[in-house]
């Protein structure tokens, strides 16, 4: 999409497996979510939105930022989950760019490294790079792109807590990360205790941008970027989590039960695998997030 001066392109890295045997309990193979990232770009520079987890995927995306010619001035990031950042040192030694991020998201960032050992490098092992936080932060939240304003607005909690969008006024464009998915289960492993009414919130604060377009970090390549569409839908998913988890107790059921009520969204079932994990078994204990959230993952990898 264009305004006849900055450009927006979208590159999605289709499901890929885990390393780990066996199936999801519907029989579908354990593949992870599709994830987006987003150049912005003009006449001569780029931004690059979202770096993705694999070190062979950030190599395909390289290589089509390559393509558009153009020299990449920064990456942004927009939370802290590792499947977002955890290559943006390859790809920023690659294209000599800076690595920007809020403060709140630079120390999620810190946290995902933490956690590689017990959950990314679990299910890929060897294929994703080493990940410093080189992140930095900007003045104001805000820097440019050829003249053009790029602004980062902290939503909080959505999928997971810190979390950023990057609000492109000239384009009507917003790249919202997790705070919102098109096509795709969301992750609801960290939204007990009070985090899918944080999350409407944040949902809200990006509505008040009035985007046009909204590019999902996880999203069906198939589908537009239609801000009215992927709004609704998201808020809607939520609902129907409140809804069902009030009527099922065990993660089966709800793992079914959300199935049924969404068909068409045909991408992202380990994720919502996870989610059922860590929701069903935080019962007792919601404010205990990033313990349910790790076990979610952990029971997920077991055959």
């Amino acid at each position: 999409m264009s305004d006849g001066t900055l450009v927006y392109d979208v590159f999605v890295s289709d499901p890929f497996p885990q390393n780990i045997p066996g199936l999801l309990p519907n029989g579908e193979p354990r593949l992870f979510a599709p994830l987006s990232t987003t150049l912005i770009y003009g006449r001569d520079d780029a931004v690059l939105v979202e770096a993705p987890l694999l070190a062979d995927q950030a190599k395909e995306v390289g290589d089509w930022v390559e393509a558009h010619g153009k020299r990449l001035t920064h990456i942004f990031i927009t939370h802290g989950h590792g499947d977002h950042w955890f290559t943006a040192d390859l790809l920023a030694k690659r294209f000599g760019a800076q690595v920007v991020a809020s403060a709140g998201t630079i120390t999620q960032m810190h946290g995902s490294v933490a956690a590689r050992e017990a959950v990314w490098d679990k299910a890929w092992p060897g294929q994703i790079p080493p990940s410093p936080v080189t992140a930095v932060t900007v003045p104001d939240n805000r820097f440019t792109l050829e003249g053009h304003e790029l602004v980062i607005v902290e939503v909080g909690h959505s999928d997971g807590d810190d979390t950023t969008v990057l609000h492109v006024p000239d384009l009507d464009l917003v790249v919202a990360g997790d705070v919102l998915y098109n096509g795709v289960h969301q992750y609801l492993g960290q939204s007990m205790g009070g985090g899918r009414d944080a999350w409407r919130q944040a949902i809200e604060t990006v509505g008040a941008l009035n985007p046009r377009w909204i590019v999902a970090g996880h999203k069906d390549k198939t589908l537009d970027d239609d801000a009215t569409r992927v709004f609704t839908e998201t808020r809607a998913y939520l609902d129907a989590a409140d809804e069902l988890l009030e009527k099922h107790d065990t993660a089966l059921d709800f793992f079914n039960a959300m199935l049924e009520r969404f068909p068409n969204r045909r991408l992202g079932a380990l994720t919502l695998w996870s989610s059922s994990q860590a929701l069903c078994n935080s019962r007792e204990h919601p404010e205990d997030t990033v313990r349910h959230m790790l076990e979610g993952w952990v029971k997920v990898y077991q055959p």
